[in-house]
């Protein structure tokens, strides 16, 4: 699928011309004239950046950073024929990811799409990573309450999952069972504690079952359970 960029600028030769230089890169471009259009669009429709005209009539483009601030991270590339710095540093202040003053040269303002294309890639995949939970041969993705061993999803009972992510986060520190018992029932579960170790159970033979070649919930005599992948210490 080609990269969506949205043309803001209230002057059709300068969006035109944009286009032109966009859409022979590759890119899919789409136009709007005016703030509020722009604004609407964005509201329907996902874009991978943004090139934003600081001057236009009705909505200038400080306006429309900050509104697209408020609800979204998505790469904004600022246009203005103003050279202050003073308005540079506030665009940038208002949230924008970069600024080029018009007149420029088509290679410059492309070198600074890929730019900023190539650090938004990175940051979705660096937020990705940190929600999962990797491990050799395991994976756990809390968002979508799912496990993967091996690559292949494997079912989980509900607090099955909720004890397993719940070790797996502190990785190697021990919880006491009257601590699980609490964080997965709350304090007015009056059952017994040893609840914890019959999903102990079931859990570590889903993973052993499912071709986890190593046992990452650990038993702490005397005190409980901890996760720790063998090779690993404190």
């Amino acid at each position: 699928m080609k990269t969506q960029i949205l043309i803001i600028d209230d002057e059709w030769n300068m969006r035109n011309l944009l286009r032109i230089y966009l859409q022979k890169e590759g890119f899919a471009t789409q136009e709007a004239a005016t703030g509020q259009e722009a604004l609407r669009m964005i509201g329907k429709q996902a874009f991978d950046l943004l090139l934003l005209d600081v001057m236009m009539p009705d909505t200038d483009g400080w306006q429309v950073c900050r509104a697209v601030r408020e609800q979204s991270q998505i790469p904004i590339l600022m246009l203005t024929a103003r050279t202050e710095t003073k308005d540079k540093v506030l665009g940038l202040g208002i949230g924008a990811d970069d600024y080029l003053t018009k007149p420029f040269e088509p290679e410059e303002l492309l070198a600074r799409i890929h730019s900023l294309l190539r650090r938004s890639s990175l940051a979705r995949t660096v937020e990705q990573q940190e929600k999962q939970l990797n491990y050799p041969g395991l994976r756990i993705l809390p968002d979508a309450r799912e496990v993967h061993i091996e690559g292949q999803r494997v079912d989980f009972t509900l607090k099955e999952f909720d004890l397993l992510a719940m070790l797996a986060r502190s990785s190697q520190r021990v919880f006491t069972r009257d601590e699980l018992v609490e964080r997965l029932w709350g304090n007015d579960y009056g059952g017994e504690t040893r609840v914890i170790d019959t999903h102990i159970k079931n859990i570590r033979e889903k993973l052993q079952k499912a071709g986890l070649p190593y046992n990452p919930v650990q038993t702490v005599w005397g005190l409980g359970y901890k996760f720790q992948v063998p090779g690993t210490s404190e």
